[in-house]
Formats: C-alpha cells, sequence, structure tokens
C-alpha cells in the first residue's frame, strides 16, 4: 500500500534510530528530522491511527505494518545511494541527498531492476545493511574503542553520522571508509584520535571515533 511520503520519513527515521540503537523518544526525531517536538507529537498520533506506531513508555516503536513500510523505504534508499556512486559516480553527501528523493518514488520494478544491476549487493556505500539482501552482519566495535597500534578495517559509517553536517563529505575525502585498512596512531583523553588510512594521518574527533564501527 502506497503511504504519504511524510508517513515513510518517519517510519524511516523511527527504524534507523532503532538500528542505531538509539532511544527512540519524539525528541530526538524532531532533532534528526530537523522539525518541531509539536509536528512530531501530531504525527505520531496520525502514525498511531494508522496502525504504523505504538508509544511504550515514552519510546516509540513501529508496528509491524509500520516495519514492512519502513524496510522498503530503508531498502530503496540504499539501493539507490549505491546506484548513484557506482554507477553515476556521484560523491557520498551527493548520493545521500538523492536517495532521499528517489526513496518516495521508486517502484517495485525499479527496485528489482536496479537490484539485479547493481548484483545485488547487501550494504549501502557507507557500510549499512540493505533490508532483505544477504546480509551478514560482521563482528565489529567502535573505532573509539581501540588502542594507539591497532589495525582496523573500516566496516559501517552508521545513520547517525550521516545526518552529521559535513562529515560524510569529511570522511569520504579521508578515505574513511568501508573495506580501507588502516591502524590507530594515538588517542587522546577525550576520545579523539589520529588514525593512518591508505598512508595518510587523519584526525577523528571522539564524536566520530565512538560510532565508526571497524572490524580489528
Amino acid at each position: 500500500m502506497e503511504r504519504h511520503p511524510a508517513f515513510e520519513e518517519y517510519c524511516e527515521c523511527i527504524f534507523e534510530l532503532h538500528e542505531d540503537d538509539l532511544d527512540v523518544i519524539q525528541a530526538r526525531i524532531a532533532e534528526r528530522l530537523e522539525v518541531s517536538r509539536a509536528s512530531v507529537s501530531q504525527m505520531i498520533d496520525k502514525l498511531t491511527k494508522a496502525g504504523l506506531v505504538e508509544t511504550v513508555d515514552n519510546h516509540v516503536q513501529l508496528t509491524g505494518e509500520g516495519t514492512n513500510l519502513a524496510t522498503t523505504v530503508v531498502r530503496r534508499h540504499r539501493l539507490a545511494e549505491r546506484f548513484l556512486t557506482d554507477v553515476l559516480g556521484l560523491s557520498w553527501a551527493e548520493a545521500h541527498h538523492e536517495a532521499g528523493k528517489w526513496e518516495h518514488v521508486m517502484s517495485d520494478s525499479v527496485e528489482t531492476a536496479m537490484n539485479r544491476l547493481l548484483g545485488a549487493p547487501t550494504t549501502c556505500p557507507h557500510g549499512n545493511p540493505i533490508p532483505g539482501s544477504s546480509y551478514v552482519d560482521p563482528d565489529t566495535r567502535p573505532l573509539g574503542t581501540l588502542s594507539a597500534g591497532t589495525e582496523f578495517t573500516v566496516s559501517r559509517i552508521p545513520e547517525e553520522l550521516e545526518f552529521t553536517p559535513g562529515l560524510l563529505e569529511f570522511l569520504e575525502s579521508s578515505s574513511i571508509q568501508p573495506g580501507r585498512r588502516g591502524h590507530v596512531s594515538s588517542v587522546d583523553r577525550d576520545g579523539s584520535m589520529e588514525v593512518d588510512v591508505e598512508g595518510r594521518r587523519i584526525s577523528v574527533d571522539a564524536f566520530a571515533s565512538a560510532r565508526i564501527l571497524v572490524t580489528a
């Protein structure tokens, strides 16, 4: 069943907040979507009446129907990002922005054709799993938990970082991308660190290092 883009946007947001192990409360939804808390409250009421969400102990949860809608939107968004970067050569940031439009208009047939063209990818360019794919969750840990001298391979850039202004551009230009290998050069008391990736030394602040997922 087709849904209004706003319904899709909210269900997608709730899905991704949960995926990043964040408490899904209305204040956090408002922050992620950059809307007022009053707007979120009104929309949650509408989503509840539509049978897409429920609120338990002030935490917003997707119902079965809401989860189905969210996974469809997230799958199309991440497939679109993969197409836009791998085939059209757009940057991470451009692809993320454009995929936010494509996810609402992509048909089943286009989704199927795109998945076939791309060879059934399991992740988006940032390493986040594509729902319904054969993705296997690797044994990852936050970059910020590693000590100096530890070697690592970048695995995943969570959605929370994708919504941080300027961060996707920084990570892409610094080659901090899934599959790239590096090692920790130094760690500061505040959690920030310096890492060597692809022969370059890069400073990563505590916010990003606590969220970038790697295998070590």
